[in-house]
């Protein structure tokens, strides 16, 4: 699961027979339905739409993509969230983030166990004490289109968008914040446990929203940027 994660930062295309492949060239002993269920488990899957793309859950509503070739001017304007596998020494753990599109900045973050709704919502929650999105983009996760999480945003009346099925690239910018966080801090230690990986994102989510310069911002940090366009709205 580690190399398979390592992989599909750098290759988002790879569906489970293209991973399994590469697997295999590895000299790594594995089917393709071992691949294709550890994929399910980590919650990847290729960005380009097709047959084995993970499904909405039956029933819950599915909101339109709303941010095609929309020009991201000010801060709380676009916030948006994402799960993504963190690998340790003895497992894994789940890890939910929220982002501000201007300004880059990590509004909130949680951990969990398991890819419930629930750490999702805490996520929301948190970031939602700090300010108002004008409109908010997930997937299509059965976590983000459960009517705990919208329920949470149609009472404020926020705008909500979801991107396409296996368009990871719809959410380019916490797709970016994961290959920070990875190959900054996750990759380069080995937690073994819960509280040790909590501690490690705690220091690593301080230095990049407070002392990591971007050059898309002009070479400010994140909280600058947010700090200044809220003083501004």
């Amino acid at each position: 699961m580690r190399l398979i994660d390592e992989r599909y930062l750098l290759h988002p295309e790879y569906g489970y027979p293209r991973m399994t492949d590469w697997l295999r060239e590895k000299e790594n002993e594995v089917s393709y339905k071992r691949v294709a269920r550890l994929m399910r488990t980590m919650g990847l899957q290729a960005i380009t739409p097709g047959p084995h793309t993970s499904k909405p859950a039956s029933g819950h509503k599915i909101y339109p993509y709303l941010l095609r070739n929309v020009e991201i001017e000010r801060v709380n304007q676009v916030w948006s969230t994402d799960i993504t596998y963190i690998p340790r020494r003895n497992g894994y753990m789940y890890l939910a983030a929220v982002i501000d599109w201007r300004s880059r900045y990590v509004l909130s973050w949680e951990l969990s166990s398991t890819m419930d709704s629930l750490f999702c919502i805490d996520a929301l929650e948190c970031a939602l004490r700090q300010g108002t999105p004008e409109i908010f983009n997930t997937d299509q996760g059965a976590q983000f289109t459960s009517s705990g999480f919208t329920g949470v945003l149609l009472d404020k009346e926020i705008t909500i968008s979801m991107d396409g099925r296996g368009r990871a690239l719809d959410n380019v910018f916490i797709e970016r914040l994961w290959w920070s966080v990875k190959y900054e801090k996750i990759y380069p230690q080995s937690y073994s446990d819960g509280h040790s990986l909590h501690q490690g994102l705690s220091s690593y989510f301080e230095y990049y929203n407070n002392e990591r310069k971007h050059s898309a911002l002009d070479k400010r940090t994140p909280v600058e940027v947010f700090k200044e366009g809220a003083l501004s709205t």
